[in-house]
């Protein structure tokens, strides 16, 4: 796997695009799905259920010590408290990013993924090489992402399944003081919430 996308990364995205739509249009075709009704889905998840949520939790809590610690000891019902709730965020929990150590989030066994704060999850999460890689070499990973870390920093990786979803609560940038939650939150990203980039 290479976030740079090899051409064995880029051919099995195109390859499972192309299905998806043949799929999609035998579909629609036969009356079965309206085409409508599948724009308004992905809408949702991408623009109501999505990256823009997560960085709103991230947001606050940076600016809210309360929420902060309230969302360290119970993050599904803090993030409820932001409206933020539903299928695949029932069983939350945020690890967070310090000097010392540097979180990400996977599914080996799927693809497991909290919807309600960070909307679909990207091609490469589900990838098979990024779940096996992520776990065995997370470093590794993380360079061909851009991140390269500090030998100090300790690497720690999730593993999400049906009873626990995670996100990463990564590190406040320095020199951010004067920001309002808006602010900061447009600096917050879905890839940074997985643990795959910094903010």
């Amino acid at each position: 796997m290479s976030h740079d996308h090899s051409h064995a990364h880029d051919a099995e995205e195109r390859d499972t695009a192309l299905r998806v739509k043949a799929i999609e249009g035998l579909l629609v075709a036969k009356g079965i799905v309206d085409p409508a009704a599948l724009d308004a889905f992905v809408e949702t998840y991408e623009r109501r259920i999505g990256p823009r949520n997560g960085a709103a939790v991230v947001a606050r809590a940076w600016t809210d010590p309360a929420f902060h610690a309230r969302l360290m000891a119970d993050a599904t019902a803090a993030i409820a408290e932001l409206g933020f709730q539903g299928m695949e965020g029932e069983h939350m929990r945020v690890v967070e990013n310090s000097d010392d150590v540097h979180n990400m989030i996977v599914c080996t066994l799927c693809s497991c993924y909290p919807w309600p704060v960070l909307g679909l999850p990207p091609t490469w999460y589900k990838s098979a090489a990024y779940r096996a890689r992520v776990v065995r070499e997370p470093r590794a990973v993380l360079a061909e992402f851009g991140v390269h870390l500090p030998a100090g920093t300790a690497v720690r990786v999730w593993d999400s399944n049906a009873d626990q979803r995670y996100m990463v609560l990564p590190r406040r940038p320095s020199g951010t003081d004067g920001l309002d939650a808006a602010a900061l939150a447009a600096l917050v990203t879905r890839d940074g919430m997985i643990g795959t980039a910094l903010v």
